[in-house]
């Protein structure tokens, strides 16, 4: 039986917590080492605590430890019987969004944890509208401390029915409530006894059977060349397929020259294969003689947008302000070009964390989807060309009609 691998992300605000909860997860399905275990104990019991704080598995930073706060994104694997798990940790401070942003854009599923005393906050929200943004497939509401408020399932009801309200402003497809205790372990593992009027599974069983790489599955198939091998007289181009599939004897286009041929062999890890599936990192050769280097991009199904003028909702990331006429560059999948911002959806600045619309005109031309239809072919970061910073976090907005 093949095991499948799910990316998820956690979001929360401060003191929610989310680190305890993942720390539950991890104790909870056996996916702590002993020697972890132990040091966290001995830990817990040099603060004077019985029990071990569940939440040292997740702060790994120094000054998260000593502050109790999560600072940065924190990547855990673990693994069920049913499925590999790569967890992106992200911290709750406001002046941490940015981070949230880094850990939920390759996620498939986003748990947005909230406090059952507070209920939804300004964060949450903030939380809610970043997971919208990034079109996150998959969103999960965990109530957690339950148990602080008596178990109570008109508490919970409140909460759901609230953040419902704000999920469809934002334009959420969806999402699925869970009530849990992450302190003692209610509906984290394993279902719990306390809230018998709750039906639904337990955290872990549904990250276990949700579905995963539909999204890329079912997107039009789209190759970006990242290396050319040169083997005498033949070539192949090797990269990650970003989406859908290519099969021996696809027509296909090559992007931005707009040439047509014919797939005539794929390899993947050294093996001739008839047909792949996104994400593979594979090598195909083409039937004809083309003028194809890195950067490009293959292309099967509807075809994508070439442009010049690119509209996509941003997240600012860097410290330094975004300003309208800042040269920088574009860097979409394996295509790295000028441009310039002209618009910031009427600010004159984006700082840090800042979300908008945003407009640039780039030197060259890029090869887009809308992010809706594909977020690894419709997702771009700007740099500064004067050190390689990272500035900002785009998802493109692009005019089917246009």
């Amino acid at each position: 039986m093949t095991v499948d691998t799910l990316r998820f992300a956690t979001a929360g605000s401060v003191d929610d917590g989310k680190s305890t909860l993942v720390g539950r997860l991890l104790h909870d399905s056996k996916s702590v080492l002993t020697d972890q275990l132990e040091a966290v104990e001995h830990a817990s019991r040099n603060r004077g605590q019985d029990a071990p704080d569940l939440a040292l598995l997740t702060d790994g930073l120094r000054a998260e430890r000593e502050q109790g706060i999560t600072i940065d994104v924190a990547y855990r694997y673990f693994a069920t019987p049913r499925r590999r798990f790569i967890l992106a940790d992200t911290p709750g401070h406001v002046q941490y969004t940015r981070n949230m942003v880094t850990g939920a854009s390759t996620a498939e599923l986003t748990i947005i944890l909230v406090d059952a005393r507070n209920g939804v906050v300004e964060q949450t929200r903030r939380h809610a509208a970043v997971a919208a943004l990034l079109q996150v497939p998959w969103v999960v509401l965990a109530v957690n401390k339950m148990d602080l408020v008596d178990y109570e399932q008109q508490r919970f009801e409140e909460i759901v029915e609230d953040f419902a309200g704000h999920a469809a402003e934002l334009g959420l497809p969806g999402f699925t409530p869970v009530p849990v205790s992450a302190l003692v372990g209610d509906n984290v593992v394993e279902r719990s006894a306390h809230m018998d009027w709750y039906e639904g599974p337990a955290l872990l069983e549904f990250l276990e059977t949700v579905p995963v790489g539909t999204e890329a599955a079912d997107a039009p198939a789209r190759f970006p060349v990242q290396y050319v091998i040169r083997d005498g007289e033949v070539r192949y181009y090797a990269g990650q397929l970003a989406s859908g599939s290519l099969r021996v004897g696809d027509r296909v286009t090559v992007h931005p020259s707009g040439e047509t041929t014919e797939i005539t062999g794929i390899d993947v890890l050294g093996t001739a294969q008839q047909v792949a599936y996104a994400p593979q990192s594979i090598s195909v050769r083409l039937a004809d003689e083309r003028d194809v280097s890195r950067g490009d991009m293959i292309t099967a199904g509807a075809s994508p947008t070439l442009t010049r003028t690119i509209t996509a909702n941003a997240c600012h990331l860097a410290d330094r302000p975004l300003r309208i006429g800042d040269r920088v560059l574009v860097r979409h999948t394996t295509r790295t070009v000028r441009a310039i911002v002209k618009d910031l959806a009427g600010a004159a600045e984006l700082t840090t964390n800042d979300l908008a619309r945003i407009t640039l005109h780039t030197a060259d031309p890029l090869t887009l989807d809308d992010y809706t239809t594909c977020r690894r072919t419709g997702a771009f970061i700007l740099i500064d060309p004067a050190d390689g910073a990272t500035l900002t976090a785009g998802m493109a907005v692009v005019d089917s009609a246009g």
